[in-house]
């Protein structure tokens, strides 16, 4: 077989997600819907990137770093008093500026199981529940500022127009981006962090036998109100068996495509190749893509992202994170500790 060239390689992996997409859907409820889910999503046992750190276990230890802060009132419990028409209301605000003359229509699901989704002209938002002001924060970065933006410049290219669907294949790269853009803009807490590593467990937790009401409970005990466990647990049998081990994996991007999107951004900085950072805002992309793609971008067959979030635009600040993010992951600390300080204070004082 002759070597595909790079936009036929996108072309052939975004089909090939879709005909596994669908070939999961038709297996629904049965031991083969889940091996197609894990196909697509990963497992939570799979390794993040070439180490022997698992989703699982990558999970499992933040759980257990954030464990103290839960204890010492670092996680307060929310007040959940914004109502889905309200949280419409703060998000066409947010929207109107910054698309002008393509807008995106903002809804409220009342049948929804997660709290939102997006795309290039709509966003949905969970009917039967509230919000916190954190969730509003959030769904504008992630949602708007990150799926319907994507979605929106793919569809604004002028050859490869399937840049602005969604596909399985981009799920990671796309959930990974939009949660990043939470942490670079502040509009990320504790508690949605420790979410996000709950989800993973309870993945594995249902792949195992666990059942529904084994979920909820588990959501439920690590802090969740009971409406909050129930969505949870909701979101891992879609698709499934509530009985265990038919389970939808997806919800094991989040934490995964965090890792590898952060992971990416630190790479291309200290490679000197900052345009890759922008090229994942001009359509749905994995992260391979932005590279195989990039003489495209460069040859003017794809357009560059017409529209991108301010934390983009502002380089300076952008590069200045990045940065320091590079330095401090290069620092050897293992053999730091906190009694050093004291003694430090010690010496000084003498």
């Amino acid at each position: 077989m002759r070597p595909k060239p790079p936009v036929g390689r996108y072309l052939y992996r975004t089909a090939r997600s879709y005909k596994l997409a669908a070939a999961m859907i038709e297996e629904a409820g049965t031991p083969e819907f889940t091996v197609r889910s894990i196909e697509l999503y990963g497992g939570p046992r799979d390794p993040v990137g070439p180490g022997q750190v698992s989703n699982l276990s990558a999970a499992e230890q933040f759980l257990a770093l954030t464990d103290d802060f839960r204890a010492e009132g670092y996680i307060p419990e929310q007040d959940f008093f914004v109502t889905p028409e309200q949280a419409a209301d703060a998000l066409r605000e947010r929207i109107t500026p910054v698309f002008g003359d393509l807008p995106i229509a903002v809804v409220v699901d009342p049948d929804m199981a997660a709290k939102a989704a997006a795309g290039p002209t709509r966003v949905r938002l969970r009917g039967a529940t509230c919000f916190s002001p954190y969730d509003v924060a959030q769904l504008v970065e992630h949602e708007v500022f990150v799926h319907s933006l994507t979605a929106l410049n793919g569809r604004e290219q002028p050859h490869v127009r399937s840049l602005g669907l969604g596909a399985p294949r981009t799920t990671a790269t796309q959930e990974g981006l939009a949660t990043f853009a939470e942490m670079i803009t502040n509009a990320i807490d504790l508690a949605r962090l420790r979410r996000l590593a709950l989800r993973v467990k309870a993945v594995d937790l249902a792949l195992s036998g666990a059942d529904f009401i084994d979920l909820f409970r588990f959501f439920h005990d690590a802090g969740q109100d009971p409406g909050e466990s129930y969505h949870s647990a909701a979101r891992v049998f879609r698709g499934g068996d509530v009985a265990g081990k038919v389970v939808f994996t997806k919800d094991i991007v989040y934490l995964r495509g965090l890792l590898g999107v952060h992971t990416f951004f630190l790479k291309a900085i200290q490679s000197g190749r900052p345009e890759l950072l922008h090229h994942l805002f001009s359509g749905r992309m994995a992260l391979g893509d932005a590279i195989e793609l990039d003489p495209f971008f460069r040859a003017g067959a794809l357009a560059p992202p017409r529209f991108e979030p301010s934390w983009v635009k502002s380089r300076a600040t952008l590069a200045a994170f990045l940065i320091y993010s590079v330095l401090s992951t290069s620092l050897r600390l293992t053999g730091v500790e906190l009694t050093d300080f004291a003694a430090d204070a010690t010496d000084m004082a003498t």
